[in-house]
């Protein structure tokens, strides 16, 4: 366990450098949590307490339409943050599910807990408004993605980018994630 909190303080001193003290603060304030593969983190129409580290494993977040129709907004795995955000940050009910594709461990961070940190310790706030501003950047890249690429060019990016991706997430994810068939999506492997 202490190696997991190594790999969180090493994740935050990326972007804001901490002493002992402030350390101690943090890690204080978030919590483990370990779910096998199928298991929910986050399910819709239920409350969202906490936002999510993962320390290790891979999840999809998606909402449901009303035909029954599942769209993937995001696959998370190592080092990633993830949540319904607007749940989390409003305390209101999800909209979106996000389940475990594999077996994942996570630290969880309420929300009053993420206040009492930015309050007492200002370099937080701006870790947190950078995490935000990387999570907004990347959701508008995969929406102008969606808006103005072909799916295979998608492919192609989403390939350079995230080689690693592409051998966990099943095929039929990866296919609906991009937007087209499994079929199609094999002809751009081809």
């Amino acid at each position: 366990m202490e190696n997991h909190y190594l790999q969180l303080r090493k994740h935050i001193e990326e972007i804001s450098p901490l002493t002992d003290e402030e350390w101690e603060t943090i890690a204080a304030c978030f919590t483990y949590k370990k779910l096998r593969k199928h298991q929910f983190l986050v399910q819709k129409d239920e409350l969202v307490p906490s936002e999510y580290w993962i320390i290790s494993g891979l999840l999809k977040t998606y909402a449901i339409d009303n035909e029954g129709k599942e769209h993937i907004l995001q696959f998370a795995m190592e080092q990633y943050w993830t949540s319904d955000f607007h749940a989390f940050q409003n305390q209101v009910p999800a909209t979106l599910f996000i389940d475990c594709l594999e077996d994942s461990e996570f630290f969880c961070l309420r929300l009053e807990n993420r206040e009492k940190l930015c309050s007492e310790i200002p370099k937080m706030t701006n870790f947190f408004r950078i995490k935000s501003h990387y999570g907004y950047i990347a959701l508008q890249q995969r929406i102008m993605s969606l808006l103005t690429q072909t799916a295979e060019e998608r492919y192609n990016n989403l390939i350079k980018k995230l080689p690693l991706l592409i051998q966990r997430v099943p095929k039929k994810l990866l296919a609906s994630y991009l937007g087209v068939t499994r079929e199609t999506l094999s002809r751009f492997k081809g």
